[in-house]
């Protein structure tokens, strides 16, 4: 049983208070943490942990076809009462011009002999066999669905639908990765802002540019801080009780964890990618573009060196999109050095727990 001093109580209760009237009362959540929404890692059953735990549980649908995200709405709506955000991509889509159809047939060539030389079998796909999906048809579905927290990340929602989920109800939260991005979120009505590091595992949410100052995660969020006047969640580099508090006392008023939960029960990871995650070191873990052509921050391996800094990555997102058989094929035969594993720079023991036990006792340290 845990003794506090009578500072230590007063100081307890007075951050309840603060978050009773900040994040926790927005999302109307007990907590004022948010499972981060990892696509390809989380699942339904991960945002119903969250959620089970008086935490906010993001469920991750990307760029998800509109008929998709209502199945997956509707599956976590049936495993839970509680609060969730369901998240997407709103990214810019290139559009696609001569060039960039030789740039994508010469990537192309080019991982197929890669493959070849190691022995991966996968077909990669045409670029006119990829499809593109626009946030558009998600909004739609998320308002019929009547979701009533929606976080997004690539971009910044275009003003008309922004005005339609409001009248839906639905409170909006985008990412930032520098203050210029914050203040563009903010003078759009946007409602909460999620600060995220550069320590953060996993895609960059920058939109601005691509070619941002690598800012440490804390010193933006201080500048983000005091650059705006909404509620702002921080994301990168938490992993217990300290590091909350540090990022609280820089303007934090919830936090947004990943990482941690990469090797939970409801983790879509695989063991041997699990495995692979509890031998990392640090000097492993790199920020790439070879996968998806966007900033992402995970383990390094044999297909990041040989991409990273070469002519052979298309812009987003169709480098994810021709890189992606490539990566299922190598995840179905165990293949750590040609899968995408993203993880943030704080390294920890990854607790195979559940998300729930995970998350209640890092606010048991939190407190």
């Amino acid at each position: 049983m845990k003794i506090y001093t009578i500072s230590k109580i007063c100081e307890i209760k007075k951050l309840s208070m603060k978050f009773k009237d900040s994040i926790c009362k927005i999302f109307d959540i007990k907590y004022p943490i948010i499972q981060a929404p990892m696509f390809g890692v989380s699942t339904p059953e991960m945002t119903v942990a969250a959620a089970n735990a008086g935490c906010l549980g993001s469920l991750a649908l990307a760029d998800l076809s509109a008929e998709k995200s209502i199945e997956l709405i509707q599956k976590t709506k049936k495993l839970t009462e509680q609060p969730f955000a369901v998240n997407i991509f709103v990214h810019q889509i290139p559009e696609i011009t001569q060039e960039l159809k030789q740039q994508y047939l010469k990537t192309k060539k080019f991982l197929e002999k890669l493959l070849y030389e190691n022995n991966i079998e996968a077909s990669l796909p045409n670029l006119e066999d990829i499809k593109v999906n626009s946030y558009h048809e998600q909004v739609d579905a998320i308002i019929a669905e009547n979701c009533k927290a929606l976080s997004f990340t690539f971009g910044n929602l275009d003003h008309q639908n922004i005005q339609r989920l409001k009248e839906n109800g639905t409170i909006l939260m985008g990412t930032c990765t520098s203050v210029e991005e914050a203040l563009e979120l903010e003078n759009s009505g946007i409602d909460v802002i999620c600060v995220q590091g550069i320590e953060a595992g996993g895609h960059r949410g920058s939109f601005v540019s691509e070619n941002i100052p690598k800012i440490g995660g804390f010193s933006l969020l201080s500048q983000v801080y005091d650059s705006v006047k909404i509620p702002l969640v921080y994301a990168g580099g938490m992993y217990n009780g300290k590091t909350l508090r540090a990022a609280q006392e820089l303007g934090a008023q919830g936090f947004q964890i990943g990482s941690l939960l990469l090797a939970s029960k409801e983790s879509a990871l695989q063991d041997f990618e699990k495995e692979r995650l509890k031998k990392v070191n640090e000097n492993e873990i790199v920020l790439t573009k070879s996968f998806s052509g966007r900033y992402a921050r995970g383990v390094r391996n044999k297909f990041i060196e040989t991409i990273e800094n070469s002519e052979y990555i298309l812009p987003y997102p169709y480098q994810n999109k021709l890189t992606g058989e490539l990566r299922r094929i190598a995840r179905a035969s165990k293949n750590a050095e040609f899968v995408n594993l993203w993880a943030g720079q704080s390294i920890n023991h990854y607790s195979e727990d559940s998300t729930r036990d995970i998350l209640e006792k890092l606010i048991e340290e939190y407190n």
